[in-house]
Parts: structure tokens; C-alpha cells; sequence
């Protein structure tokens, strides 16, 4: 069954008295980068001491592998502060990684075999033996290639004086923290239903190495097309990066985690952190005096759970995320679902930050009922759709168990966008949300300007694999860092960083504490369900009268 969308359907304008206080929200970026050699192995070095301790260090860490930087930006109201600070952050990275190069794509290219790839290290205290470990299980449970492939998680949180206003609006009288995690539930789950459109807009990974193929040996790979002797594709992809031969694993499928309430998404990621897995069970957890995982559950921790938007509040020391959330609930949501951006040298262009920054709001205020087993199967299946073949111009979405052609589903989406575009303009002659909202439309209007058509056209045009597409770009954009200039201010800033980082990794392993067993056993005995404050499943008529 096919159906017509009206560019008039779901239109919510945003009560005035709200507006003002929108233009505040809190951005932040965190962009994963591999370093790589000058062959495009990825580096068996150690993480450079030059960048301080990835333990401690608050903006300079590391992922998954030891070779696999996370930069993180502080969150900022202003989304160009926020891009400013993740330039920096590759300049100084730059400057002290002697002769290697930062990999400018999502998909690792090079030696992919797991001994070609090393795990982070964070030390010998408690909480750096647990990352170790914990990494050390992932590389058991899914090989190490996957977990090396890179993106970028974008952050977002509305200003704290903007929740009451909204509460008072809704005519809503419990309690402050309940109503707002609700609300960002809520905002979740339209990210999630809406979210296929991320990956067409910004997706920049229709290609990958024959390494990667290789070493991935995925049941999944025979759909790839052969491009060149090393590279394979699909024509119309945009992001293999989320499709099946990416992070998709089958173990976690198996199990449902609900995003309808705080309550249950906790109650549901928990259960998954304590259910053992006979296939992680042959694997074993600690054998002998050696930990292989923390443990034979189906998640050893809640991050493990793969999702495309978290809800998300800072930890404290040894705190899960889980009980952080259920005690304090949700601060900001990460959107994980983009690429890196093959053609920008910091993985990302302000106008795609623009542009998530407007989707996210606009799912706040958009109706949000809660997902059931229908809906949820139609985001998977979107999501797929668009990964593997969302620049095919036959392509139909599933809404609601009716089909909608791509390209009109998108454009309904932008156009519902431009109210809260224009807010966010703020009076700005220069109109940036607006003209990032433009150009997202020129580009689902002309899917050859998306990234992952860009990618194939230079890869014809040059005669190029995937491979030297991206060592060609990781040299240029490492060369043009190397040369710029880093303010002396911001460079004094990131050494005392290192300078500070170090000596706390110092400190944090000399301290004497109690058995690294122990330790494990008070992490795991948290109890997250105990410390949940109930909220409110707002209904859509509430909703709805918000956004009036």
C-alpha cells in the first residue's frame, strides 16, 4: 500500500513563549579517527604520550583501539565554537602524531587480521584494567575489525531554564527531572523513526577495502559489487558504515530494548547486562588468572548495546551509566549514526550540525507515541533500506505499514523544519539554519551531492580504489592541520591538559585498591532499577498542545 504525504501533516508551530529560549541548546561533537601509518596500516604504537593519559585526558581519548582517537569537544551553545574547538583538537593531535596520519573516513582500510589491531591500554588501576578487559571481550565476541570502524556522535541538550517554561506550558505538574526525561524519550524516538534521513543526507560510506571484506567475513559481503581488485560497493549506498556488514551483530537483535519509558529501557538494557550467552559462556570469562571478558552476559555493560541516539548523563566514579540515568535521568542525546565525512577535514560540516541540531528539536515537538514490535521492525528496516540503497530513486520507506517514496518523505520532513529553522536563525541576516535546511533539500533533490555519491564519483574519475581515495584525503587534511596555526592560548590550555592527564593516570595507578575481582563485583552489584524516579509517559494530545 502506497500513500501521499501532505507537507501540512503532524505541523506543530512552537508556542512563542518557547522560542527564545531554543537558540540556547548545548552542542558538542565526538569524533573517533584512527592513526594510521603512511601506508595506511593502522599504528601499533603506543597512544602518544605527547597526547597525555587516554584514561584522564577530558578531551584527547581513545576508542576501542589504542590507535583509535576520540576528540571531544566541550558542549557550546554556539554550534561555529563547537566546530572551532574540534579544529583545534586536530591541530594539536596533528602536530604530535610524528609521521602518522589521521584516517579521514568511518571504514578502516589496511591489515585488518586482529593482530594488526591492537586494544586500547589505560593502565594498571581498576577502572583502566576494566576498559581493557572489556575491550578485550568485544574483540572475543565480534573480531576486532568492526570495532574499529570510526564516526561521529553529535550531542544535545536544550538549556536547563528551558524545562520549566515547557512544563508550565503543558500544563504539567510533577516532578521537574521525570518530565524532562520523558520529553527526551520522546525526542529518541523520533530520532529513531526519523533517522534513515541522516543517513542519506550525511551517510559518506557506499565503498569499503577488500581488507575489510576479508577480515569482517560477514555472510552479508556476497551483496557487495566488486568495484576494482580492492575495493567493493554498492551503487546506491550510503552507509555501509550502519548497514549489516557494519555494526549490525546478530546476538544483539535478539534481544528488545524499549525506548517507551526511562523505566523500561532500563529495566530492558539491565536485564541484557546480567542474561548469560552460551555462546560467550564456550568463550569463557576469566580463565585461568586471565580475564578473556567481564563476563558471559549478552551485554557486559550497558554500552555495549549498539543504538543510533542514547539518552545520556554523566557517571560518577564506578557509577554505571544505568544507574546515573536512573537516579538523575537523561542530561543530553547522542546522535551515533553519522559518518565521517570523507570530504571535510574534521569529519564534519557546521551545516550538518545545523542541520542535526533543527532535526532534534523538531522531534522534541513532534507527536511521540510509544514504539510497538510493527514499528520498530519498520525503523530497522528503513534504516537498512537507506544504508545499502537510499540513493535508488525507486526506493519506498515504510510509515506507519504504508510505502513512501524516499525522496517525498524527506522533503515533507525539511519542510516541517523550517519554523524551527527560522528560530533558530534568530534573526540572523545570514539565515545558517535556513541555508543548511536549503541545502539539504538541493541534495535530496540531487543525490549526487550527497557524500556517498561523492565518494564514487571520485573514485571513477580518479581511477581510484577506496583505499587511495581516503590515504590521499587522510594525507591532505593531516598535512593542512600540521601547517595551520593553533592560538598560543589553546595550546598552553591542551599541554597543561596533557601535563595533568599524566599525572592523574600516575596517581590513579599507584593507588593501593581492593582486588580488581572485588572491584568488579561492587560495579555489577549496582542495582539501577532501585534508584528510578517514575516518569511521566506523556501523551500525544500533551504533545501536541506544546507545540501550539
Amino acid at each position: 500500500m502506497s500513500r501521499q504525504l501532505s507537507c501540512s501533516e503532524h505541523a506543530t508551530p512552537i508556542d512563542k513563549s518557547l522560542q527564545p529560549l531554543l537558540i540556547h541548546g548545548l552542542k558538542g561533537i565526538e569524533k573517533e579517527s584512527l592513526r594510521i601509518n603512511r601506508e595506511g596500516s593502522i599504528s601499533l604504537s603506543p597512544h602518544p604520550v605527547q597526547l597525555g593519559a587516554a584514561l584522564t585526558h577530558p578531551n584527547i581519548t581513545t576508542d576501542y583501539s589504542e590507535a583509535l582517537l576520540e576528540l571531544i569537544t566541550p558542549a557550546l551553545s554556539d554550534g561555529t565554537e563547537v566546530l572551532h574547538s574540534l579544529t583545534d583538537l586536530h591541530k594539536y593531535v596533528c602536530a604530535n602524531i610524528n609521521d602518522e596520519l589521521l584516517l579521514a573516513a568511518s571504514m578502516p582500510v589496511g591489515d585488518l587480521r586482529d593482530p594488526a589491531i591492537p586494544i586500547a591500554e589505560y593502565g594498571s588501576s581498576n577502572v583502566g584494567k576494566m576498559k581493557h578487559i572489556y575491550r578485550q571481550g568485544l574483540s572475543y565476541r565480534y573480531g576486532r575489525c568492526m570495532q574499529v570502524i570510526a564516526g561521529i556522535h553529535f550531542n544535545y541538550s536544550l538549556p536547563e531554564q528551558f524545562w520549566p517554561e515547557y512544563q508550565q506550558f503543558v500544563k504539567h505538574t510533577g516532578d521537574l527531572q521525570s518530565f524532562t526525561t520523558s520529553a527526551y524519550m520522546g525526542m529518541i524516538r523520533n530520532l529513531q523513526r526519523y533517522g534513515w534521513l541522516i543517513l542519506y543526507l550525511f551517510g559518506s560510506s557506499p565503498a569499503v577495502g577488500k581488507s575489510f571484506v576479508d577480515s569482517r567475513n560477514s555472510v552479508y559481503s556476497d551483496t557487495l559489487q566488486k568495484f576494482d581488485e580492492t575495493s567493493y560497493y554498492k551503487p546506491f549506498a550510503t552507509s555501509l558504515r550502519m548497514s549489516e556488514i557494519g555494526y549490525l551483530n546478530p546476538v544483539q537483535s535478539m534481544f528488545h530494548i524499549s525506548f517507551n519509558s526511562i523505566e523500561e529501557y532500563i529495566r530492558h538494557l539491565g536485564r541484557a547486562t546480567t542474561i548469560p550467552y552460551l555462546g560467550y559462556e564456550r568463550i569463557g570469562a576469566k580463565v585461568g588468572i586471565q580475564y578473556r571478558q567481564l563476563n558471559t552476559h549478552f551485554l557486559q555493560i550497558e554500552n555495549e548495546y549498539y543504538t543510533s541516539v542514547r539518552p545520556k548523563q554523566p557517571t560518577r566514579p564506578a557509577e554505571r551509566p544505568l544507574q546515573a540515568l536512573g537516579s538523575r535521568g537523561i542530561q543530553y542525546i547522542e546522535i551515533r549514526s553519522v559518518d565521517v565525512d570523507v570530504f571535510e577535514p574534521a569529519g564534519i560540516a557546521i551545516e550538518t550540525t545545523r542541520f542535526l541540531e533543527a532535526l532534534s528539536l523538531f522531534c522534541l515537538f513532534q507527536p511521540n507515541v510509544g514504539h510497538d514490535s510493527k514499528q520498530l521492525d519498520e525503523i530497522s528496516n528503513n534504516v537498512l533500506s537507506v544504508a545499502n540503497r537510499g540513493r535508488d530513486p525507486k526506493l519506498k520507506l515504510l510509515d506507519n505499514g504504508c510505502e513512501v517514496p524516499l525522496r517525498q518523505w524527506a522533503l515533507t520532513l525539511c519542510e516541517q523544519m523550517r519554523e524551527i529553522c527560522e528560530i533558530l536563525d534568530n534573526g540572523n541576516a545570514d539565515i545558517p539554519y535556513t541555508r543548511a535546511l536549503h541545502q539539504q533539500i538541493e541534495t535530496i533533490h540531487h543525490p549526487e551531492l550527497t557524500a556517498s555519491a561523492r565518494v564514487l564519483t571520485a573514485m571513477r574519475a580518479q581511477k581510484m580504489s577506496i583505499t587511495e581515495l581516503v590515504l590521499q584525503k587522510s594525507r591532505e587534511y593531516t598535512r593542512y592541520f600540521q601547517k595551520a596555526t593553533l592560538d598560543a592560548a589553546v595550546k598552553r590550555n591542551f599541554d597543561l591538559q596533557v601535563k595533568t592527564s599524566l599525572a592523574q593516570q600516575k596517581q590513579l595507578d599507584a593507588t593501593d585498591e581492593i582486588p580488581f575481582d572485588k572491584y568488579l563485583s561492587n560495579y555489577f552489584s549496582q542495582d539501577a532499577s532501585a534508584s528510578i524516579i517514575q516518569s511521566p509517559n506523556l501523551p500525544v494530545s500533551m504533545v501536541e498542545t506544546a507545540a501550539r
